[in-house]
């Protein structure tokens, strides 16, 4: 019984056409081949799995081949077969992160000036060449920049930035883009085809958004799911299940969580994804993408194609986004942003997890901007919605009818006798006052924290929660006097105000907020 190739492995393309996903770099070097223009330097750049090493094989076999093609080589001649079964001499692989030394480069350099004994060309492939001592890239700079004829290079690099200029600057530059999720579904169900494998089209479009534009990843995570469910049609649910991942319906049901406050209902959430065995980092990271999709749904109407969802789930993410203002989305983007950074090396991965659901749930735990507009909202919130307080209805007698609309009491608290209208008419336009200060987030979040209230002389009060340092901002200056400024301009005359603070939570508890008794709507009973 022979031994498993890995998909990716097997799969390997072994000439240009079987290249997915980087035509503007195969195109390049098929024309350079078919006109003979080929350059003695190049670097292939990218991210890991896009096919740097598989293009520079390819490139490699084709100066060679006996008969080259327009798909590069030919796979059948004895150069091509040699070099394909490691036996060539012609193409020397070089691993930079275990040969990163000078005498690895002298050595090479040293070899440099032998003549291949079959084949046009020596090519060195130097993999992942940014890892290189300083020491190396001096040592390899003057045989890099004039080689003999018969030598070609190909450095390969996922950290382009860590190579010296000087390097750089004496190579032919190729950037290998990350591959689009429908080029590798399609390749994917392509091979999923030939092996004989039954598998959702949804299980492979997942796979494909998870592998983040590297088809080796793509693939690697693919042969994952099939050995698990060895036999079966492979499901999205099983896809799913395998690399520890979440629908996205409870992804949608933790965001309404979030956005109504509830913090019960939302850590109850992350307890049962727990206990079906998710794995916490892949949820963090789909957990932002979800809402970096609802984020481009907000902005325009135009990106459904990128943000590569279902109908259903994409009609429900259009809801969602009315639901939620900008900022709270970029707010949430940045805690989880954070949070996965966080959370690779944590050992305490749960709480850390809980924690940040607790910042999205309450935003009066930060004091960041970002945090500040979240308590903005919520208090605006509650001003456009007026206070829920409980009814009470009258017992009705035989044939009494009930009154269309039953009079809203707030039990326990002493109503003032009359609000005078200046201070009424002024608390009516309270949220006109907070959106003055749309450029002083600490003088808005004061004023949203304040209970609007009446002093003993009749005039508004604002008062706040004992402890609370936010009531300073409005008794001294320069506070006060811009405070006093704008509710001047609001109201078309001078307005006198007291700012204190509660002596007692009970006190503070107790007091009427004015703000209430004039959102509630009080009908006489006929």
């Amino acid at each position: 019984m022979g031994s498993y190739t890995a998909l990716y492995r097997k799969f390997r393309p072994d000439n240009f056409g079987d290249v997915k996903g980087q035509d503007h770099i195969t195109t390049t070097l098929r024309n350079q081949l078919k006109a003979d223009r080929i350059g003695h330097a190049y670097l292939f750049t990218g991210t890991r799995g896009t096919g740097k090493t598989t293009v520079a094989k390819i490139f490699a076999r084709a100066v060679n081949c006996e008969n080259p093609n327009e798909n590069g080589p030919c796979g059948e001649c004895a150069v091509c077969k040699a070099i394909a079964n490691g036996s060539s001499m012609n193409v020397i692989e070089i691993d930079a992160a275990s040969n990163n030394g000078v005498d690895n480069i002298r050595e090479i350099i040293d070899q440099v000036s032998y003549r291949p004994t079959e084949g046009r060309y020596k090519v060195y492939i130097i993999d992942e060449v940014h890892m290189l001592s300083p020491g190396a890239f001096n040592a390899m700079l003057k045989t890099l920049e004039e080689p003999p004829e018969y030598v070609i290079f190909i450095l390969a690099t996922t950290e382009v930035h860590k190579l010296p200029i000087t390097i750089l600057s004496r190579c032919q530059r190729y950037d290998f883009r990350r591959i689009s999720i429908d080029t590798i579904s399609a390749r994917l169900k392509s091979l999923m085809e030939q092996e004989q494998v039954k598998i959702e089209d949804k299980a492979i479009r997942y796979i494909a958004k998870t592998a983040d534009g590297s088809l080796r990843d793509a693939l690697s995570l693919l042969d994952q799911c099939i050995a698990f469910h060895l036999g079966e049609e492979l499901t999205y649910d099983m896809a799913l299940d395998v690399l520890g991942a979440v629908d996205t319906e409870v992804f949608s049901r933790l965001l309404r969580g979030c956005l109504e406050s509830d913090v019960h209902g939302v850590i109850e959430l992350l307890d049962e994804v727990i206990t079906q065995g998710r794995e916490l980092t892949q949820f963090i990271n789909d957990f932002t993408w979800y809402l970096r999709n609802l984020m481009l749904v907000q902005t325009s109407d135009g990106l459904e194609d990128v943000v590569d969802m279902s109908t259903d789930n994409l009609a429900r993410l259009k809801e969602e986004a009315g639901m939620a203002k900008r900022e709270q989305i970029i707010r949430y983007i940045h805690i989880f942003s954070e949070l996965s950074g966080q959370i690779r090396y944590a050992t305490q991965k749960r709480v850390l997890v809980e924690i940040a659901l607790i910042r999205l749930c309450k935003p009066a735990m930060d004091q960041d901007n970002a945090a500040v507009l979240g308590r903005i909202n919520e208090v605006e919130k509650k001003l456009d919605e007026g206070i829920r307080v409980a009814a009470t209805l009258p017992a009705a007698g035989a044939g009494e009818a009930l009154p269309s609309r039953v009079r809203e009491e707030i039990p326990q608290k002493a109503l003032p006798k009359s609000i005078p209208e200046d201070v009424k008419k002024m608390v009516g336009n309270w949220k006109t006052v907070i959106n003055s200060f749309m450029n002083d987030l600490p003088m808005q979040s004061a004023l949203s924290r304040a209970q609007t209230s009446l002093d003993k002389n009749g005039n508004l009060l604002l008062r706040f929660e004992p402890g609370d340092l936010s009531g300073e901002r409005l008794m001294n200056d320069p506070g006060r006097s811009k405070l006093q400024q704008c509710l001047n301009d609001v109201s078309g005359k001078e307005i006198v105000f007291t700012v204190d603070e509660a002596a007692t939570q009970e006190q503070y508890d107790n007091g009427i907020d004015l703000r209430d008794l004039i959102k509630i709507d009080i009908e006489e009973e006929e």
